[in-house]
């Protein structure tokens, strides 16, 4: 194992391919990531549980477990309110090492990862439509430090393409137009911390299946705009004093079997729903309900006020492998009041739908819209085309779902570059090592004021 002695970067490129498998760079399909990190370290990657973005992204970041940074879910339940909301975009008091890095007095930036939108990076960039109280598309924008990014990056690579980047549209021009992006973030402002999200993966691995004849074309797909993006470092004047970090946040599992937590506990009388007057359809009624399922992917967070009733309800339904109480959620590291009352987890076949209807007439509006914000649960299907409107309401065409933290589907992780370290990795890699190691390798690890729960891969 390396020592902190050993590191000598002036810059980092951190690079999130998500759904990158260590497979996939050992078997050459990524073969230019893996001459990107030649001579460097790689191994396999253990995402928190549950792997799924927000929680993943978030321990990235900050170093800590679910359970300490409280991102249990790309959703969030206010107890208070008793709403779910998706996907929201701001900060809050989320620390993470390229925000923690600019206050020890280096220049960070941080590119469409979630929740940037406040950020005290340098430079950063995230979507942030313009939207109606419909939450119909009504001008495309996103956010940035500085402000007027994003007018630049408009003006020389177009609008970014949002229908690219999810949904039945999204494809590889998304990932290339934030390589762009983080192309001129690296000319213009010249950071000393870069970390950059790289979607493509998701998309058909989510559709097709992890192996897939789609997924093959898709890591070649990816591999290429990487090499594409670290050859222009090669030639940047900093390039002798930077390292390179390829990651991912999970891998995924092979699915069949769509779970509906939320029809099972309304046969059980614990879910109500009301007529959506306005739009037509039932719309659940949280404020109602004896227990709701708020799902992502191939978990689900059970909000109760009798748990014993909602675990009866749902310890047997088919795809559901665990219901985790207090103690299993202790084990999980999700112990956190935001996770909740109970947390089901799926078998690695199966994955949660937030459906609550039997009959596809009786769905909400949005449920064949695009539109993220509203659904109180995580919907793959809309990665495909509906029938009646731009969303699929088949759940059997998802046949690749993540959430699950097995052996055989963790993520992927190296480090090259120039001035990369031996780190002589020999097992997987804890996900809250990350920040520490980051921080190590530019040296202010002892001056962040960050509770890291791991230790710099260095040490």
């Amino acid at each position: 194992m390396a020592s902190s002695e050993d590191a000598d970067a002036g810059r980092v490129v951190v690079l999130d391919v998500v759904g990158l498998r260590p497979d996939h760079v050992e078997t050459g399909l990524a073969e230019r990531i893996g001459d990107a990190l030649d001579g460097g370290s790689t191994a396999a990657l253990r995402p928190p549980f549950p792997a799924v973005t927000v929680p993943v992204q978030t321990t990235l970041g900050e170093g800590r477990s679910p359970a300490s940074h409280g991102d249990v879910s790309s959703g969030e339940y206010d107890r208070n309110r008793e709403t779910v909301a998706f996907w929201e975009r701001d900060r809050g008091d989320r620390d993470r090492v390229w925000e923690t890095a600019s206050d020890a007095g280096l220049t960070t930036g941080a590119l469409f990862f979630q929740h940037l939108v406040g950020t005290d990076a340098d430079v950063a960039v995230t979507p942030s439509p313009i939207e109606d109280e419909n939450n119909d598309l009504v001008e495309m924008n996103c956010w940035t430090n500085p402000d007027g990014f994003y007018d630049d990056l408009e003006a020389e690579y177009g609008h970014f393409p949002l229908h690219r980047y999810w949904g039945p549209g999204a494809s590889r021009e998304s990932s290339e137009w934030i390589l762009n992006a983080a192309r001129e973030a690296v000319e213009r402002y010249d950071p000393d911390l870069l970390w950059v999200y790289v979607p493509h993966l998701d998309y058909d691995a989510q559709r097709h299946g992890p192996d897939a004849p789609e997924v093959e074309s898709a890591v070649e797909t990816v591999d290429e705009l990487v090499g594409e993006f670290v050859a222009d470092l090669r030639d940047d004047a900093r390039w002798d004093e930077t390292v390179v970090n390829v990651l991912s946040e999970y891998g995924f599992h092979e699915v069949e079997t769509p779970v509906f937590p939320n029809r099972a506990l309304r046969e059980a009388g614990l879910l109500s729903v009301r007529d959506d007057d306005d739009e037509g359809g039932e719309e659940v009624d949280i404020p109602a309900s004896d227990a709701f399922a708020m799902v992502d992917h191939q978990v689900a967070h059970v909000y109760a006020d009798s748990p014993s009733d909602a675990r009866d309800a749902l310890a047997d339904l088919d795809g559901v492998a665990e219901v985790l109480d207090d103690r299993g959620k202790a084990e999980r590291d999700v112990d956190h009041p935001n996770a909740g009352d109970l947390v089901l987890v799926a078998d690695p076949d199966a994955w949660f739908q937030y459906y609550w209807w039997d009959d596809d007439e009786d769905a909400p509006a949005y449920a064949t819209e695009m539109d993220i914000h509203a659904k109180p649960g995580f919907d793959p299907c809309e990665l495909f085309f509906g029938d009646s409107g731009p969303v699929s309401l088949d759940a059997t065409k998802v046949s690749g779902s993540h959430g699950r933290v097995d052996e055989g589907t963790l993520a992927f992780y190296g480090l090259g570059g120039p001035a990369a370290p031996d780190l002589g990795l020999d097992g997987p890699v804890d996900a809250r090592a990350v920040a520490p190691t980051v921080a190590d390798l530019l040296g202010i690890e002892d001056e962040l004021d960050a509770a890291f729960e791991a230790s710099s891969l260095l040490e």
